[in-house]
């Protein structure tokens, strides 16, 4: 596999801003020519295992965040952006959407931006009967939408509410034998009484009566994350909010929205604290079984947080995390790897995801590769939500939990597998309409940006072949 040069001039460049320094100074410090750093801090050159070192040694930097960031993202997003019909007749290489998301991200983003509102301004006029009576409404990003984007670009990771939560996890009780019973002293000590009711709802609180009602039919873990978010709004109202500004939505909805997402952060990272976690996450080579008995949470739970573990410093594996329903949807998303998700759509239908329904229970092991040549171990489960009676409706999901291959050895999954052996690994891609693969035999659609070519005397896996 060829070796991945590391172009990194936007956070070179930030580095150097943040410190004061000049090029001049900042060369001098790295031992490398001024010439040499201009073309670094511009992507002209990769950046040396030689400047590597000198940024940790005299700048005690966390060199792990060069290879980390937006880029990867938005190169997605743009070449999904791109597989649009009206950029068919030119579209630009790959190599000049790395050049733009690492060079000028702004930008990129920007133009992603503008594809959706094109794309929705020409869905409302698809749709003449949506339109009439809302003359000069604006195409705009679903708030939905604009919440998912927003963690999605913080790497699913906000440091401020992630210390607050690790430490009300070592004063709230939660640390205990019992934590249920420990977070609710801790709730009866500011004034809230918890009980357990027999109700749908799996959290319904009464800010005039102070009495918080937790489902009885929930499971514990819930029930547990439940009492926790509602901690978040009640103690941490003012973090939440602030991060709420920071990030500067367009509607109302999408920060009402957002902040039940920060909330939901605020829980997850409560009940497994980061240093603990990350901890007992390589003690137990990420046995997501072990960890979810060890910290009393489920199996969707803490393979999530496994995806959030980036904290600068002290980062643990980077892990992409997936969840769809029956039909294939992503309902959630994150990536600290470079595979990102499709924003369009469904996942690959090779991944080892959808056949998690068809084995319940069990997990899935899979090695796959992506076209760029990167390769994957993947897990797979189903995971069933239980509304907890016979006439409840069940909700199916199945998850997804995967990295590259070379962190294999950490990994129990990873066991009695043979990364060596080319043979064993699956071809996979990010979504048909922008995958690249010519002889997928599970292609639903044909990719948007090549050209097809029909035979009607002829009839292969597909009705046409790829140009």
């Amino acid at each position: 596999m060829p070796v991945q040069k590391l172009y990194a001039g936007t956070k070179l460049r930030d580095t150097r801003t943040r410190l004061g320094l000049t090029q001049k100074d900042f060369a001098a410090k790295l031992g490398v020519s001024l010439p040499y750093l201009n073309q670094m801090e511009n992507n002209r050159r990769p950046v040396s295992t030689g400047v590597v070192l000198a940024l940790a040694h005299e700048f005690d930097f966390d060199v792990t965040e060069l290879s980390t960031g937006d880029t990867a993202r938005m190169v997605t997003d743009m070449r999904e952006v791109l597989a649009d019909p009206i950029f068919a007749d030119s579209p630009p290489p790959l190599t000049d959407l790395e050049l733009a998301a690492s060079n000028a991200p702004a930008l990129a983003r920007a133009f992603i931006q503008l594809h959706r509102a094109y794309t929705q301004s020409y869905e409302r006029l698809a749709s003449l009967d949506d339109v009439i009576g809302r003359s000069g409404a604006a195409a705009a990003q679903s708030p939905w939408e604009e919440v998912r984007d927003f963690f999605h670009y913080c790497d699913n990771y906000i440091d401020a509410i992630d210390r607050a939560a690790e430490v009300f996890a070592r004063t709230s009780g939660l640390n205990g034998k019992n934590p249920r019973d420990g977070i609710a002293r801790y709730l009866s000590d500011k004034g809230v009484s918890t009980h357990l009711s027999d109700t749908v709802d799996m959290r319904d609180f009464n800010s005039e009566t102070k009495v918080l009602r937790i489902s009885s039919r929930a499971s514990a873990a819930t029930q547990l994350f439940q009492m926790a978010h509602q901690c978040a709004l009640l103690e941490f109202s003012d973090l939440l909010e602030v991060t709420l500004d920071m990030a500067g939505f367009r509607t109302p909805e999408a920060r009402d929205i957002c902040k039940i997402g920060l909330a939901n952060y605020f829980a997850g990272a409560a009940l497994l604290p980061y240093g603990a976690f990350l901890q007992a996450a390589r003690d137990t080579r990420h046995d997501l079984e072990r960890l979810a008995d060890m910290f009393g949470a489920s199996i969707e739970q803490v393979a999530h947080r496994m995806s959030t573990l980036q904290r600068p410093g002290a980062k643990g594996i980077p892990f992409f995390f997936v969840r769809v329903d029956q039909s294939g949807t992503i309902t959630k998303r994150h990536s600290a790897t470079r595979l990102q998700f499709a924003r369009f759509g469904g996942a690959c239908p090779l991944w080892n995801v959808h056949r998690a329904f068809e084995t319940p229970g069990r997990f899935l092991r899979q090695l796959a590769e992506t076209p760029d040549g990167v390769r994957y171990f993947c897990l797979a489960r189903d995971v069933s939500k239980s509304a907890g009676s016979f006439n409840a409706p069940v909700r199916r999901f199945a998850i997804g939990l995967g990295c590259e291959v070379r962190h294999a050895k950490a990994l129990v999954y990873c066991d009695n597998l043979d990364p060596e052996n080319d043979g064993v690994y699956q071809p996979i891609g990010i979504s048909c309409r922008i995958c690249e693969r010519v002889n997928c035999h599970q292609r639903s659609v044909p990719p948007l940006k090549r050209p097809l070519t029909v035979d009607h005397d002829r009839r292969g896996i597909l009705p046409y072949s790829i140009g």
